[in-house]
């Protein structure tokens, strides 16, 4: 079993709301490993990193990436770091990989500057700039196809992520 589609991008890329709508598109359910993550653990990302801190959660969530992508046949959305762990890139690699590419403006509009994000707390932009210096290389490499979200609604995002991969609505 492999998803139909698995998106990645940094946070306020639109990876969840993107995501919903391909899996109603195509017929589908969504899953996001962020949120099997916080229902593994019983609580949101931002308590997981601040009372047991990010290496405790890269473990749960590079779980989570594993029995999303070998046990789900519709989309999946990834976690903004996942692709950082090299055991996740091996198993997104032959899949149906989606980076969307959002910039700066975008993902602070979208993120919002106090949302409970816990690497972008302290100077969310200049934290996020560094994230993508960091994860752009990583979402290039493991990406069957770019799709750029400047400029364009969910819905046409989600489009463009059909047409770019060649899929037929349901």
């Amino acid at each position: 079993m492999t998803p139909a589609v698995v998106l990645v991008g940094p946070p306020g890329a639109g990876k969840s709301t993107v995501g919903a709508l391909l899996a109603a598109r195509l017929g589908v359910s969504l899953r996001d490993t962020d949120t099997d993550v916080e229902k593994t653990a019983g609580k949101p990302i931002p308590d997981i990193f601040f009372e047991d801190g990010e290496p405790h959660f890269r473990a749960l969530e590079r779980d989570a990436v594993q029995a999303a992508v070998t046990g789900h046949d519709g989309v999946v959305s990834l976690g903004g770091g996942a692709v950082m762990d090299p055991g996740t890139r091996e198993l997104l690699a032959g899949l149906p990989v989606v980076f969307l590419d959002v910039e700066l403006a975008d993902a602070v509009k979208r993120v919002g500057l106090d949302a409970p994000r816990p690497l972008l707390a302290v100077n969310p932009r200049q934290q996020w700039r560094t994230l993508m210096e960091q994860r752009r290389p990583v979402y290039t490499e493991v990406a069957r196809v770019t799709v750029p979200t400047a400029g364009r609604t969910p819905d046409e995002i989600a489009q463009a992520v059909l047409d770019a991969l060649e899929l037929k609505s349901a």
